[in-house]
């Protein structure tokens, strides 16, 4: 069975590859390939998958991948550190967003899997330095501030503060003050893969209810992104994209108030599921609004109260680093016009994007809103980390379009093979597929044939309902 071996290639992978760099690359490279066509050819086979066994399958082929990709630590990023350090020093009242990793007055609390030892080694003169690295994993040099002593961590920026909102901070401190300081990556990697099988339990029933494949519920469920960004780096986008999901199906079954509030948790977050707020403004826009700031408001207030204006943390600084102050890192907009331009064009086109959607999604069916709105500012922005792109695949999963995928794997190839021409051309190669793909979705017989398709799946689960009922016994006994 392909998601079986889907299973093995991930525990495989993070089993002999270790921690991705410049000599390992290429191996990350066909390792990557081999899952997500393994995945392709899985999905594609789901198909010939009677109606009545999908649910166990699909869950079951999450359980098998998820459980592979808690074999090793962190493989593609040092941000699960940062995590862990937030959680250590909110558990001893410090606020995040006030000191540094290297601050002098935090130098009793570093853990030494966080803050290995400095290495010694002999300089070429014959005097004695120090030197901070590892085979396993990427470690970071610091200073620290009191003392000016060389501090070795696995954090990156160690010079800098937090820069993750509230909802993120909440639950680093929620992690650490059940598990302490001394575990190392395996709790937010298994609250990962917990948050993985709900969502993919929850989409199940959601496309059931709605008279949907439920066999789309594994573009999710099986998704290599989802458990290498989700559960083996545990990044937490994660949990503003199952956030997200869940004020879509809120707002998409009237409960307004409900939704506005994850929304708004799942903006203070990460910020960037704002944009997935136009979706959800068609009916009854102030319910969704007020709920999502008065949530977003109230999460800040014990930072603000404590930190003050501190509570941005590194965010402005991060803006700039980035290039999307000077619209450098517009990968695919800078392509066609000059940095300048980049930042104001690609407002344009979120902003008329989010309009649009706005104007025609229906407010009971927010699904290809949210992926068309989701998807476009992805490839507008064009961040260079994949992981962003966990706030797309729940929507790709309700609305079975499984081409939008494409915009996951352009970012996968910047992170695996860095450069801005490769970069630009897989940007464009999967907007194209995109495009291509949902002409070929609009022409002429294409609606009717799906609609045939769904009509059989949905007999066949009449049928299957209709027999479980008259297995039972009248009184329930």
């Amino acid at each position: 069975m392909a998601v079986s071996g889907l299973a093995v290639a991930v525990g495989w992978g993070l089993l002999t590859l270790g921690f991705v760099a410049k000599e390992t690359r290429p191996d990350f490279v066909y390792w990557t390939t081999a899952c997500w066509v393994l995945f392709a050819v899985a999905v594609l086979l789901l198909r010939r998958v009677p109606a009545r066994a999908v649910t166990a399958l699909v869950l079951i082929g999450s359980a098998l991948v998820g459980g592979a990709a808690l074999l090793s630590p962190p493989n593609t990023s040092t941000d699960p550190a940062r995590y862990a350090w937030d959680g250590i020093v909110q558990t001893e009242g410090v606020s995040p967003y006030e000191y540094t990793p290297e601050a002098g007055e935090l130098r009793d609390l570093r853990p030494e899997w966080i803050f290995p030892p400095a290495a010694e080694f002999t300089r070429d003169d014959g005097t004695i330095g120090l030197r901070c690295g590892q085979e396993t994993r990427q470690i970071h040099r610091g200073y620290d501030t009191e003392t000016g002593d060389v501090v070795c961590t696995a954090i990156n920026r160690p010079d800098v503060p937090t820069i993750y909102p509230p909802t993120a901070e909440l639950y680093f401190w929620a992690v650490r003050a059940v598990v302490g300081p001394d575990a190392e990556f395996a709790p937010l990697q298994v609250l990962g893969l917990v948050m993985v099988l709900a969502t993919t339990a929850a989409l199940l029933v959601a496309l059931r209810r709605r008279g949907l494949d439920p066999r789309w519920a594994a573009l999710w469920g099986w998704c290599p992104l989802v458990f290498s960004e989700g559960v083996t780096n545990s990044h937490v986008d994660l949990l503003g994209g199952v956030l997200v999901l869940a004020a879509s199906l809120l707002v998409s079954t009237r409960r307004r108030w409900r939704g506005g509030i994850a929304l708004g948790a799942a903006i203070a977050t990460k910020l960037i599921p704002v944009i997935a707020a136009p979706a959800l403004l068609r009916r009854q826009p102030h319910k969704v609004i007020v709920g999502a700031i008065v949530t977003f408001a109230v999460l800040y207030v014990p930072y603000v109260l404590s930190t003050g204006i501190a509570v941005l943390g590194y965010l402005p600084g991060y803006l700039t680093e980035e290039g999307y102050e000077d619209g450098s890192r517009f990968a695919l907009v800078s392509a066609w016009l000059p940095d300048s331009w980049a930042t104001p064009a690609v407002v344009l086109i979120v902003g008329v994007t989010g309009l649009l959607v706005w104007l025609k999604t229906d407010p009971d069916d927010p699904w290809l809103g949210q992926l068309v709105m989701i998807g476009v500012t992805l490839a507008a922005v064009s961040p260079r980390y994949p992981w962003y792109a966990l706030l797309l695949v729940p929507f790709v999963a309700m609305t079975g379009r499984g081409e939008w995928l494409a915009i996951p794997v352009a970012l996968l190839v910047r992170q695996l093979e860095p450069g801005l021409a490769l970069q630009r051309s897989s940007l464009a190669t999967a907007l194209l597929v995109v495009v291509l793909v949902s002409l070929w979705r609009a022409r002429p017989g294409f609606a009717d044939r799906l609609l045939d398709g769904l009509a059989d799946d949905g007999r066949r689960l009449r049928r299957l309902v209709s027999r479980r009922r008259r297995a039972i016994p009248a009184d329930g006994a």
